[in-house]
């Protein structure tokens, strides 16, 4: 869907219904484009906390030398309270940010039909309801439509705009429109369980979990190498933890039972537990971290010592893991290249190191060479700080120790992992990117919008499909089937898409 229409004027006023954290964020969004915005909520004390909410936030911005003193009083003048809904009769845009419940939004929207004008586009801030569902009662579902921000909805870019069955494409492009015109990064999405956002996260949280669950590493080593490794901003227990485990959980089960218990969904036991003894994160006080005074956080388990290399021999082409090679000359270290074209790997001392591809590294030890080590997919070989290593189960100590000494030379917090497959950022960025790969085969978005939504909404360092053609859409494939044929498990089965891009030697991106 591309836009053919304007935004909405700055005289058009907007209404958000509902005075709370996002309602009250959205309103500072609108307001500070220069519309008239109307903040309504049945609880006039509630619509207080969330204007002076607004009115901190903007203070801290001034203080700063962000925005001028002048600047926050022109803005908090455009919004005006009210608790009567008849006040929103004259708004050309009514977004609800009210609570979670079908029939409540059903009930809102109806009285809504019923007071604003024909031509006003009502909008539903939902993260987890159908906006088909929401508009099957109303007398024009052709004018609602989705439009889901992220907390903090004045900082994150992020909007997604679900099209619901019945939604008109002149009333999203509309919205979609006036939302790019607030600044934000605005994606078009079909109105299917987790949107975009929350359905193509799954895996992020799910292969930490299911890692950890095997007992490959711990916690803070999981998180380190996610972080130092894949450049996320939070690893996965850490952002869990944040979150709350008791509305992750939550999530996590609402688009596993959506999906008819699609077992790419599905739900983590450990997480269940956590929920079920109270330890919901932060919030509690302890999750998978303990957050009470004076408790430490655990640190990652790092290896350090081994033989410091002279040199270090390439076979073949090592595709994306070809900075590391760079990272390695830039040591002073001997790199001595031969060609090959059926293999590709690091000769390191009496060790064989590759990428992980989806295998067990006792798995591909077996092919011939005992010696044999895997490691991880990182954003920037030049630049991580972290990296896991997996040894088989035949490999000998002396080997061993020459992985060690060439990875502490480079400087990178190494962490061996016990040997389970694809390791952690590999298998996880496989994961995304199917995942995503995944909405855009079922039209739910373009693969333009997948990446852009997974930046903006979740700050991950690069959208998953444009993460896959970095890696090669090849690389990806053959990790996601080596995946599933290691753990005979339909939750690595590679996307119809993935596996069409790869027999056509194609990319997402072209």
């Amino acid at each position: 869907m591309t836009n053919t229409v304007s935004p909405l004027d700055k005289s058009a006023q907007i209404a958000v219904i509902g005075a709370g954290t996002m309602g009250a964020g959205i309103a500072q969004v609108a307001a500070a484009y220069g519309h008239p915005v109307i903040l309504f909520d049945m609880n006039p004390e509630a619509i207080e906390r969330g204007i002076n909410g607004v009115k901190s936030g903007l203070e801290r911005q001034v203080a700063r030398g962000k925005m001028t003193q002048e600047a926050l009083d022109e803005l908090l003048a455009r919004i005006s309270p009210a608790t009567d809904i008849a006040a929103l009769a004259d708004s050309k845009l009514v977004i609800e940010a009210i609570i979670e419940d079908l029939g409540i939004k059903r009930g809102l929207l109806a009285n809504l039909e019923a007071t604003c004008a024909k031509d006003a586009i009502l909008a539903t801030n939902t993260s987890s309801i159908s906006v088909t569902a929401l508009g099957a009662e109303m007398e024009h579902p052709e004018r609602l439509v989705g439009m889901h921000f992220f907390n903090p909805a004045p900082i994150m870019k992020l909007v997604e705009i679900v099209s619901g069955l019945a939604t008109s494409q002149e009333v999203a492009e509309v919205t979609h429109a006036t939302a790019s015109a607030w600044g934000k990064q605005a994606v078009y999405t079909k109105s299917t369980p987790g949107f975009i956002v929350n359905r193509v996260a799954r895996p992020f949280y799910a292969e930490s979990l299911r890692i950890y669950e095997e007992g490959a590493a711990d916690t803070a080593t999981l998180d380190q190498l996610i972080k130092g490794a894949g450049g996320f901003r939070m690893g996965a227990f850490e952002l869990t933890d944040l979150i709350g485990h008791d509305v992750n959980y939550a999530v996590t089960c609402s688009v596993f039972d959506a999906y008819y218990q699609d077992p790419r969904f599905l739900p983590s036991l450990t997480q269940k537990a956590l929920v079920e003894c109270g330890r919901l994160g932060r919030k509690s006080g302890h999750g998978f971290y303990d957050y009470s005074e004076g408790a430490e956080k655990p640190a990652a388990a790092v290896v350090t010592g081994g033989n410091a290399p002279a040199s270090v021999q390439v076979v073949g082409d090592l595709g994306v893991a070809n900075a590391l090679v760079e990272r390695i000359e830039a040591k002073g270290i001997t790199v001595e290249k031969q060609t090959s074209e059926s293999e590709s790997y690091l000769k390191v001392g009496n060790a064989r190191l590759c990428l992980s591809d989806g295998r067990f590294a006792t798995e591909v030890a077996a092919e011939g060479n005992a010696n044999t080590a895997l490691f991880d997919l990182a954003l920037d070989y030049n630049s991580a700080t972290a990296l896991a290593v997996a040894f088989a189960d035949q490999c000998a100590e002396d080997a061993k120790q020459d992985v060690i000494g060439l990875f502490n030379a480079l400087e990178i917090n190494l962490s061996v992992i016990d040997d389970v497959p694809g390791l952690v950022v590999m298998r996880t960025v496989a994961m995304l990117a199917n995942e995503a790969a995944d909405a855009v085969n079922q039209g739910v978005c373009t693969a333009a919008d997948a990446d852009v939504a997974m930046r903006g909404g979740v700050n991950y360092p690069k959208g998953p499909l444009a993460w896959a053609d970095e890696v090669g859409i090849a690389h990806i494939f053959n990790t996601l089937s080596n995946l599933q044929q290691c753990y005979g498990e339909d939750r690595y089965r590679p996307s119809a898409l993935l596996r069409r891009k790869f027999f056509a030697g194609a990319s997402f991106h072209g």
